[in-house]
């Protein structure tokens, strides 16, 4: 076999301006195909006009080619291999951001068309299957400013059948101590002891001061993590967060391959890394940071807030995964999370998510999705 083609598939909701921090209202699939019929299909959380000029990028030398020029005529099969010649003949440019998230969805291309190829699930290429189905988390945003908003907009996760919910941080709980503590209290109270909660700042706070006070509110409340408290440069201030009694988590800000994150695990003190899939080098690297993490003793709660194809590499991941880790259910109302694809993957009555066992991913593209929000050239 033999790859013809990589196909980029640009995606837009109609009217969608960027506004807010949601990347569920565009997309960029990445479709990898074969001299005999099949297609490899991935999605990567990145900015889909620069995805193409990276994959379709002529040659400029040995080491700065687009991604095509390096895999044109190759054999899929040798995903590793592969791998490991993108980052190589991109690395004159590359080697971290934007390349790498290009080489993520290639690499998700290949694995979901390596296990159609074998008739395997993704999930049982990686390793031995641990668990059939893996908790969901849902993430509340915007969670709101006052006690009311906190418990309606929690309610639209509950709803979906959650049985853990992340809220996330509004810019002004730097600047209002009681209030942003009552609304975490709101929180807790409102679900009660048995749903799990954590906390994304998503760097509402510049500088570890801003947050460092509500470090004890979340121990009282039972946040079983805080992620991304500040800027991620700053490993130093992620440092600052240790000793409260509650796990610290990053990366899932713009951290990509194994190097950034052992960076994040011995500078920043990080308890868990938060690599997205589709940015952090594909599943093929994502198994090098679980590799290094459990060396480390720490943690890997993977990342995902696009569609149902994320999903489904997460699911892959996570069935193997030497730890029962939640799965990150996006709750975005943009019809491209819930329409990308043929297949859904509910919420069952335990608040865990089925892991797919067919071929590859076990997803499809929906043809009338594409054709509705497929951006013309």
């Amino acid at each position: 076999m033999k790859i013809t083609d990589v196909e980029i598939v640009e995606l837009r909701v109609p009217g969608w301006t960027g506004e807010t921090f949601d990347g569920s209202y565009d997309n960029c699939v990445v479709l990898v195909h074969t001299d005999e019929g099949l297609t490899g299909i991935a999605e990567v959380d990145s900015v889909p006009a620069v995805i193409r000029a990276i994959i379709e990028a002529p040659r400029s030398h040995t080491h700065a080619m687009g991604l095509k020029q390096v895999l044109l005529g190759a054999d899929p099969s040798d995903v590793g291999g592969l791998w490991e010649r993108m980052y190589d003949l991109t690395s004159y440019y590359g080697r971290r951001g934007v390349v790498i998230h290009a080489i993520s969805a290639v690499d998700i291309a290949l694995w979901d068309l390596r296990g159609k190829a074998l008739g395997k699930s993704v999930g049982r290429l990686l390793g031995e299957r641990r668990r059939d189905s893996v908790l969901a988390y849902g993430t509340v945003y915007p969670l709101g400013t006052e006690p009311d908003e906190v418990r309606k907009n929690i309610d639209r996760g509950l709803a979906l059948g959650l049985k853990a919910i992340k809220i996330v941080a509004d810019p002004f709980w730097r600047e209002d101590f009681d209030k942003t503590a009552r609304l975490i209290r709101t929180a807790r109270q409102h679900v009660g002891s048995n749903i799990r909660l954590m906390v994304d700042a998503a760097t509402a706070w510049s500088v570890a001061e801003e947050g460092l006070p509500l470090m004890p509110i979340f121990r009282e409340n039972d946040f079983s993590w805080v992620e991304a408290p500040l800027p991620i440069d700053d490993l130093d201030g992620h440092a600052r967060f240790q000793g409260f009694g509650i796990p610290i988590g990053g990366g899932d800000l713009g951290l990509t391959t194994r190097f950034e994150y052992e960076e994040a695990f011995r500078r920043g003190r990080i308890d868990i890394a938060q690599p997205d899939v589709t940015m952090a080098g594909g599943l093929t690297e994502l198994m090098r940071i679980s590799a290094l993490a459990k060396g480390l003793g720490r943690r890997v709660v993977t990342h995902g807030y696009k569609s149902n194809i994320t999903i489904a590499a997460n699911l892959a991941f996570l069935s193997q995964h030497w730890m029962d880790e939640p799965l990150e259910y996006s709750t975005s109302q943009s019809p491209l999370r819930w329409t990308l694809t043929n297949e859904a993957f509910p919420i069952g009555p335990d608040g865990r998510v089925a892991v797919p066992d067919r071929p590859g991913l076990g997803v499809s593209l929906n043809p009338e999705t594409l054709r509705t929000f497929t951006v013309a050239r």
